[in-house]
């Protein structure tokens, strides 16, 4: 359904001409997030320079009643940033600037478009550095990671972004533009930054961060080990964590995984291998030297078949550069797939991915993985071809993956978000109690419901009518008619 003329124009007088793009054309760049199957063209795209912009764009779509969207770098795979068929996106891409670094007090203010590598690049010099590393991070921006709660490889040690902001500047559902959180991490009152912080855009938009710094660890050690099967590389995180060492980092890849990565970035791994863990520590030299020997020893027990120790600076960045490549490189031998997300106990590790690799032979397609072993978080990639008409299938199977994660006693989601792909399973994880306590907090902050509606929570609507990736009109395969 179209956008009401009315609504339309107040919208438009709301930014100034060039904040405003409602071309057909120009606006199908923002019909999907990092989860491209599903696809919906907006029918505006709104590109404040400011936070003043922002809350003006979403006081007008508040006043019409308007639904909205808010995007960053739009790399988000849950479907968390699909757009509203009859409502706007208003991109934040151009709020991009650090605003203060308080080298002091180890704090640095943020606009929500910088890029999450940008923030330690920004401080680097005064040895502090942002903790929250997602693969994505060379791209993916702040502003994201608040909404989605993002992790990384790095979080066994150092947690979550909700572990590392003390405060977010946010335009309300209305319009109206609040602090939430403070100058600690503590406060008084309701912790409204945590209620906030992965809340996926539900409860508006984020304009601008104060997040924590840490110093730069005094010595960092980093491992690459392969093993002969996942099970001993599985039984290898156990006894590392059992042993009372606490990693910075432990990841591991499956065999196809590796093949993707090092086809792509050729950092230096074993081809053929069942099971590579990548393994880092840091802290002060003598800890970090004693946990290291312990670690070695803990492979060389489990059957590792080649142990690499990372040299110089140059050889730990082409061991992480492989790993981080792993989502993108799958695309090398495979024309499509669906990144899926979810945790198990590590203690079930090897079970999840023997269940996957069952799944999988049962559905007829292959499944990837790249994992932080360290805590549970899985990232299963199921390939397939959409052109052989496997994608029904495809999408099957990962949702059937997020719900035997719950199954085994785990969660739908480590920190990809809920966003559209995996709402209707949120009754797998929680009972309806639950879900009406969750629906009460966003009716707090939204009323109206504008705000990223059809995001996270179920509804008969979307359950009923699930939106299913683009299938194109025979008409459109033949060249005869162009979609818009």
């Amino acid at each position: 359904m179209p956008l009401d003329p009315i609504a339309r124009a107040a919208i438009t007088a709301a930014l100034p001409p060039d904040e405003v793009v409602d071309d057909p054309v120009r606006t199908r760049a923002y019909e999907c997030d990092g989860l491209t199957g599903y696809r919906v063209r907006p029918e505006m795209v709104l590109i404040p320079r400011d936070a003043a912009g922002v809350a003006r764009a979403v006081a007008a779509c508040h006043r019409n009643g308007v639904p909205f969207v808010a995007r960053g770098a739009g790399t988000g795979l849950s479907g968390g940033a699909l757009p509203v068929a009859d409502g706007v996106v208003i991109s934040v891409a151009r709020l991009n600037r650090v605003l203060e670094v308080d080298v002091e007090n180890r704090r640095a203010v943020v606009e929500p478009g910088v890029t999450n590598l940008e923030i330690t690049a920004a401080v680097a010099r005064h040895g502090l550095y942002f903790a929250p590393d997602p693969s994505s991070q060379q791209v993916c921006t702040i502003g994201g990671n608040v909404a989605e709660n993002s992790g990384g490889a790095h979080c066994l040690k150092y947690g979550f972004t909700t572990n590392h902001v003390y405060s977010c500047e946010v335009v309300l559902p209305d319009g109206s533009l609040v602090t939430l959180g403070g100058d600690t991490g503590e406060q008084q009152g309701p912790d409204l930054r945590g209620v906030f912080l992965g809340s996926e855009g539900t409860l508006g938009i984020t304009v601008s961060v104060t997040v924590k710094l840490l110093r730069t660890p005094e010595t960092v050690r980093t491992l690459l080990a392969d093993f002969p099967s996942v099970a001993a590389a599985g039984d290898v995180v156990s006894d590392i964590v059992a042993a009372g060492i606490v990693p910075a980092a432990v990841e591991m890849m499956d065999t196809l995984a590796i093949e993707a990565a090092e086809e792509a970035v050729h950092a230096g791994y074993t081809v053929g291998t069942p099971a590579a863990l990548v393994v880092e520590l840091d802290g002060p030299i003598e800890q970090c030297d004693s946990e290291f020997a312990q670690v070695k020893e803990i492979c060389d027990r489990h059957g590792c078949t080649r142990l690499h120790i990372a040299g110089s600076p140059e050889e730990r960045a082409a061991i992480w550069r492989g790993r981080k490549a792993a989502f993108a490189a799958v695309g090398r031998i495979s024309p499509d797939y669906f990144v899926q997300d979810g945790v198990v106990p590590r203690t079930r590790l090897a079970e999840v991915l023997q269940r996957i690799a069952e799944m999988g032979e049962e559905a007829g397609l292959r499944v990837a993985n790249v994992f932080h072993a360290g805590d549970g978080n899985l990232h299963p990639l199921v390939l397939y071809s959409a052109a052989k008409g496997e994608t029904e299938r495809a999408e099957h199977l990962s949702g059937r993956i997020a719900e035997l994660c719950v199954e085994l006693g785990g969660s739908l989601s480590g920190e990809h978000g809920i966003g559209m792909d995996k709402a209707c399973s949120m009754p797998t994880m929680f009972g309806e109690e639950d879900l009406a306590v969750m629906q009460r907090v966003r009716e707090a902050f939204d009323p109206t419901g504008i705000s990223n509606p059809g995001k996270v929570l179920p509804t008969p609507r979307l359950c009923g009518e699930r939106p299913g990736r683009y299938r194109a009109h025979p008409l459109e395969e033949a060249g005869v008619i162009e979609r818009l």
